[in-house]
């Protein structure tokens, strides 16, 4: 007799929407952080600002994994890749990231820096995680194009702060790499923890570096709404979103969580058009074309290629 509950295909589980929930709002986040990250560089040297705003990242991860029971410390087995991806993702993408934006326009950095889901496809398909295609190739040689584009006008207004539009490419192949060596120990741990842990690794060196400019700080003359925008870039801007990002790579993969890097410039631009009055040129919006096009063929061919793989 044959039992019928075991005919046909097994069910498959309903995805969890508040993973596409929590990127989305990670993706307005990151692209109003641009604009908020240009406003406080007005008022502090570079470094000096990410020493102030890591300690208000740090206190938001530790509330969180005390309040939901976590652990607060990594295994000892874990110390030297956590130390690894604190620099990688923290130390560095921060440093690069924050003198990027400090030299070059709030439209050029988001739209730079959104080319890293292509450097986290080339990467892993270097390391074998990933298998190279033409697609891959195509979406990098584009999103060189579209670089180019971008960086090499001849106006002073697009293409004139040329360390910055490199720092902040250091950045994006700095955040690739990291969510390319992130993802093993993500699904381990958890994605908060790592999060935590990668943040805490990298604080005091962070801190460190920015003491110098902090000593030449004029306080009594900062702004409330300084401080304000200062813990909203530490709290949710690398903190949350942070932990809102390694939970998509842990749960639905890098090359499905990295689509929403692609509204990330949008929203960046139009922040900076309506706050800051940076109005997008001809020339940001041909490079931002080329740019999201090379990504979303890298991205959708190459996971295509991955679904038709025996």
């Amino acid at each position: 007799m044959t039992n019928s509950k075991s005919v046909g295909p097994p069910r498959r589980r309903p995805r969890d929407l508040t993973v596409d929930l929590g990127l989305m709002a990670t993706a307005i986040i990151w692209g109003i952080n641009f604009s908020v990250v240009k406003v406080v560089l007005r008022e502090f040297e570079p470094l000096a600002f990410n020493a102030l705003r890591f300690p208000f990242a740090a206190l938001a991860v530790w509330f969180l994994l005390r309040a939901t029971g976590r652990p607060v410390l990594p295994p000892r087995s874990e110390w030297v890749r956590i130390l690894g991806l604190g620099v990688v993702g923290h130390v560095i993408f921060q440093a690069t990231f924050i003198y990027g934006i400090d030299l070059t326009l709030t439209g050029n950095a988001a739209l730079l820096l959104s080319t890293s889901p292509v450097w986290v496809l080339l990467i892993a398909s270097a390391l074998g995680r990933e298998r190279f295609s033409p697609a891959i190739l195509l979406g990098v040689v584009a999103t060189l194009a579209g670089m180019a584009i971008l960086i090499t006008g001849g106006t002073q207004e697009v293409g004139g702060a040329g360390i910055g539009d490199l720092l902040v490419l250091g950045a994006a192949l700095s955040w690739a790499s990291f969510t390319v060596f992130g993802r093993r120990i993500t699904k381990r741990r958890g994605a908060l923890e790592v999060t935590a842990w990668t943040l805490w690794a990298a604080l005091p060196v962070i801190v460190g570096m920015g003491i110098p400019d902090l000593m030449r700080v004029d306080w009594s003359s900062i702004p409330v709404g300084i401080w304000f925008a200062t813990a909203y870039t530490g709290v949710f801007g690398i903190a949350i979103a942070y932990l809102l990002w390694s939970r998509g790579m842990k749960t639905i993969g890098q090359s499905r969580t990295a689509v929403y890097q692609n509204l990330v410039p949008v929203i960046a631009l139009a922040t900076a058009w309506m706050w800051l009055e940076e109005t997008p040129t001809v020339q940001q919006l041909a490079g931002a074309a080329v740019i999201l096009s090379g990504i979303a063929v890298a991205r959708g061919l190459a996971g295509r290629g991955r679904r038709r793989a025996p």
